[in-house]
């Protein structure tokens, strides 16, 4: 919990203090942001993390890896399937293991599902804050319609824990491929309506254009990534630079904007889910058949027929799901292009059934940095454009 004596004082003699959050429904979780305001104009501003920390990172040294992953879920709670697919890879690195290719194929669809239905609460919930409500109704129904897709594969719609390491657990269920091209045809057209409300709407843009600028330099020596990055001149994607799950064989372009203000990070967005879109046609179109989880024994239960001729199957059964399984000793990371910029596990291990140290390269935490630049000099009003902006989510960021 953090401290209630934080030390902010003021700069100047005609300044004041403001506090806003921890419990403001602009700052998108408790976040509090300490404010010194001249008049209306921001002079200095300071982030105060902690409120939501969970401590996840040390509870999964006491874990085993598979039961590690349900935290996964609960990080960015907004794309779970992209935080299982990062801590997968990097379970999958250190065993040197490779999946199958229908089980690449439906992880990216599962990412990109996510990755869309996580720009879909970026974009209600930030169109929301400066004072649009018809597109966060407009785009919540398409959002929903995602949701449902998880339901299917998983019987819950937020926090599926389907990609494990060694693959998925099972593969997509009857009825989902049609309601995945469905879903591809309607919601480009849904989105050019939401589009039309904003992308040329005068007020939007006065609260939106040239506010927030910061440099593709400035992004870099921050350790920014993502839409925010892209959207200050920076051409850098991890499915591109470093792709992973087979993300090379997919045709899709990089959305990039020179501007770097708020309205640019809104273009590349909208930009990034109609790529996603593609990315999900083509892979639903080449679906390739066979097993979905790798063969590895040491990772992957045996199948569930072997179970009722086998006792060998069910003991090694019994073993995985109450032991779990060991990794050789070493290390690993591997980071994926989440919604929200590069999100990745470093793994340690010890050789045992438990990592000897878990931790996050979490997205969020480091874009949050870019708030202060963003806002000294603003109004006031502007850091609730500025914050939307940046995506943040306070599950990744408090961990």
């Amino acid at each position: 919990m953090p401290s209630t004596e934080t030390v902010f004082e003021r700069t100047g003699e005609n300044t004041m203090i403001v506090n806003m959050g921890p419990q403001h429904p602009s700052t998108h979780g408790v976040l509090r942001i300490i404010l010194e305001l001249e008049g209306e104009t921001i002079v200095n501003l300071e982030c105060v993390i902690g409120y939501l920390h969970t401590g996840m990172e040390k509870e999964a040294e006491y874990q085993q890896y598979l039961k590690c992953v349900t935290m996964t879920d609960r990080m960015d709670y907004l794309a779970a399937n992209s935080n299982n697919l990062a801590h997968a890879l990097s379970i999958e690195q250190l065993l040197q293991i490779e999946i199958p290719e229908r089980g690449q194929a439906l992880r990216v669809i599962l990412t990109e599902l996510s990755r869309i239905a996580s720009h879909c609460v970026w974009l209600g919930t930030h169109a929301l804050d400066l004072g649009a409500m018809t597109p966060f109704f407009w785009i919540f129904r398409e959002r929903e319609k995602i949701l449902d897709m998880f339901e299917m594969f998983s019987g819950v719609r937020m926090m599926p824990s389907w990609i494990v390491p060694g693959g998925l657990r099972a593969d997509m269920p009857d009825g989902f491929e049609a309601k995945l091209r469905s879903f591809l045809k309607e919601f480009p057209p849904a989105l050019k309506e939401v589009e039309g409300l904003l992308v040329d709407n005068p007020i939007w843009k006065e609260r939106t254009m040239n506010v927030g600028k910061i440099s593709g330099d400035f992004a870099l020596n921050l350790g920014l990534s993502g839409p925010i990055t892209r959207a200050s001149g920076v051409a850098w994607d991890l499915r591109k630079s470093n792709p992973y799950s087979g993300y090379e064989k997919y045709d899709f372009a990089m959305p990039v904007t020179q501007n770097g203000d708020v309205y640019d990070r809104f273009l590349v967005r909208l930009a990034e889910m109609l790529e996603s879109v593609k990315i999900l046609q083509q892979a639903i179109d080449g679906l390739p058949g066979g097993p979905v989880s790798s063969a590895d024994r040491r990772i992957v239960p045996p199948p569930r027929a072997e179970l009722d001729n086998s006792m060998e199957a069910l003991i090694h059964h019994f073993k995985l799901w109450t032991e779990g399984f060991h990794t050789p000793v070493g290390e690993s990371y591997v980071g994926i292009e989440g919604p929200k910029g590069e999100i990745g596990w470093y793994i340690v291990s010890d050789g045992s059934n438990r990592p000897y140290r878990w931790h996050v390269r979490p997205p969020s935490l480091l874009n949050l940095q870019a708030l202060k630049p963003m806002c000294i000099g603003r109004m006031i009003a502007d850091v609730v454009a500025v914050i939307g902006s940046i995506d943040i989510v306070l599950g990744e960021i408090d961990r």
